[in-house]
């Protein structure tokens, strides 16, 4: 029987193939009490565990491929970090001294506890991060109970019917259809010859996303039951275009999709040779297109594709997992350093950490936050620790002697702020200085992200040396909707008017001022929307490194010079969206 099953489409393209079940590794656990004396068997269950999980991790990790995508090995880091996480291990402890659960009652007790925690977090990536606690778990959870890994055995031979276009089924592709899919699931399916995979769970920003995208996989996530319906050796079409997976398509169905499927590879190919084409447009504008990255090895995916530098380093990753410890400053120093020198000279954007009242380091928060996103969060939990963000400070300008730095100042909206800001970042150079500590000068940038700040551009374009605008925070400001409400979710609406003016208010007055102005968000690799940026003035692109080619396809073939006519019509639009497919 045909059928179809939605979801999210994540990384584009299509992938036929037979279905490979990953079981759900989801184990029940009973709930029983033990005697005081085996208190200390059932801790040394939990290490004997914890070092198993190490070890086996320790050794996927050294085994990597060389081809494999950089973020893949730093998921398999962040599930190491969370296994060896200590006070996640004393919380775990605990629970089986003081309330006398058994072990796997109390590891899932504490897993509960932390998830509400990142349930609650307003931001996509950071939130989606649950996965990869919950996978630690369930690992920890198959050691204590002695059970085998959750991946099925191999398929059988498919079943042979009329819709089979393949000559030799043997020998076809593999999709996997699971419920989720951890880092070391995907290096084990590596070995696999596979070309897509489907999640009933998941978003833009899952771990399952994020690899996806690196190795230019198609994949839809958050398609919900699909692990249930779909059955082992089923033929499955992924349409990572259409957020959509059919199953047991018909033979015209499948010779639709191979069609689709031979075109893209053809397109993708195209797309490899404008690696080192400079990207102009068709009337001689040159455009910089830069790398989002969330880890310094995540330079290797940039310089592949062309990247002119680096536009936005999160560096929320290596304050994630720490239970509270915060990263010392050389740590930071030798991961900053290891992006700059990793750039060979081309500029590296280094964020300030963006946590805070919905991204917790530790188990303390208080419950009076009822909005975090509107909380204690970015430069105003910096500003809130200043010895944290002192820190960070000097490792950043320390690591701005081995290359071009930019720093970039998220949320700001006030201009005490701004002040403070300034302030501890004269302090922090004085620190180094009076020390004799080798630093570097830095380019000082600000976030746009909050309308507040949008209106009042004067401000920040008088004390920064250029802006960056994050269109996903900004959109959320300034329509109010709450991105982890599914409820609210489609009014989530990059194109209403109001959203768009700000955009190009920004654009326009940093330009004006001679300030250089980026796009940071989800906006700058869509390529739907680069025309419209590209005519409303801006210059300068920071994405997902899988993103630059199709964006630079787009600025190949686009005339600026033309398009600002066109970009103002669509301004000034009732309907912004309907101009764009117009146009």
């Amino acid at each position: 029987m045909t059928f179809s099953v939605h979801g999210i489409t994540v990384s584009r393209g299509i992938a036929i193939g037979r279905a490979v079940l990953v079981a759900s590794s989801r184990m029940d656990v009973a709930h029983y009490f033990i005697e005081p004396d085996q208190v200390e068997a059932e801790i040394g269950r939990l290490r004997a565990a914890r070092d198993a999980v190490v070890q086996e991790l320790q050794r996927l990790r050294q085994d990597i491929p060389r081809d494999t995508p950089p973020e893949l090995a730093a998921l398999l880091d962040v599930h190491l970090m969370l296994l060896q996480d200590g006070q996640m291990s004393a919380a775990v402890r605990a629970w089986v001294t003081e309330r006398l659960y058994h072990a796997e009652w109390a590891l899932t007790t504490q897993l509960e506890q932390v998830a509400r925690q990142f349930d609650e977090m307003q931001d996509d990536y950071l939130r989606e991060r649950k996965a990869d606690l919950e996978q630690v778990v369930e690992r920890l959870l198959r050691h204590l109970k002695g059970a085998a890994a959750p991946i099925t055995a191999p398929p059988r031979a498919p079943r042979r019917t009329e819709q089979l276009l393949l000559e030799d089924a043997q020998d076809a592709p593999l999709v996997l259809v699971a419920h989720d899919l951890s880092p070391a699931d995907m290096l084990q399916f590596k070995k696999s010859v596979f070309t897509g995979f489907v999640t009933d769970v998941g978003g833009k920003t899952s771990h399952t996303a994020i690899v996806a995208r690196s190795m230019n996989i198609p994949a839809v996530v958050g398609a919900r039951a699909a692990s249930q319906l779909v059955r082992q050796d089923d033929w499955v079409v992924i349409d990572g275009d259409a957020g959509v997976i059919v199953v047991n398509p018909s033979s015209i169905v499948l010779a639709e999709y191979g069609f689709k499927q031979r075109q893209g590879e053809i397109e993708r190919g195209r797309l490899t040779r404008l690696r080192n084409t400079p990207s102009v447009t068709l009337d001689g504008q040159r455009v910089e297109l830069l790398a989002n990255i969330e880890q310094p090895g995540d330079t290797e995916a940039a310089l592949a594709v062309g990247a002119v530098g680096v536009g936005l380093f999160r560096t929320e990753f290596m304050f994630m997992g720490r239970a509270g410890e915060l990263p010392r400053e050389e740590e930071q120093y030798l991961a900053y350093r290891r992006a700059v020198e990793g750039m060979h000279g081309m500029q590296v954007t280094i964020r300030t950490v963006d946590v805070g009242a919905d991204k917790p380091l530790d188990d303390r928060r208080d419950a009076a936050h009822l909005n975090p996103a509107l909380g204690l969060r970015a430069i105003r939990w910096s500003l809130a620790e200043p010895a944290m963000f002192l820190t960070q400070l000097r490792a950043i300008l320390r690591a701005a002697a081995h290359g071009k730095v930019c720093l970039l100042i998220p949320m700001l909206a006030h201009a005490r702020e701004i002040r403070l800001t300034l302030d501890l970042l004269e302090r922090a150079r004085a620190q180094l200085e009076s020390r004799e500590i080798l630093h570097g000068p830095v380019k000082l940038g600000a976030m746009i992200e909050v309308p507040a700040a949008a209106m009042t551009l004067p401000l920040f374009i008088r004390h920064f040396d250029y802006l960056s605008i994050g269109t996903n925070d900004l959109i959320q400001y300034t329509l109010a909707i709450d991105r982890a409400d599914e409820s609210v979710a489609h009014l989530y609406d990059p194109l209403h008017p109001a959203v768009l003016k700000m955009v190009a208010g920004t654009i326009a007055s940093a330009r004006a001022a001679g300030k250089e102005v980026n796009v940071c968000g989800e906006m700058a690799g869509d390529p739907g929307m680069t025309r419209l940026l590209l005519g409303l003035g801006l210059r300068s692109f920071s994405m997902h490194p899988a993103q630059i080619l199709t964006v630079k396809q787009e600025i190949l073939r686009a005339d600026a010079a033309k398009l600002a006519p066109w970009a103002q019509a669509v301004l000034e639009s009732e309907d912004p969206a309907a101009m764009l497919q117009q146009g």
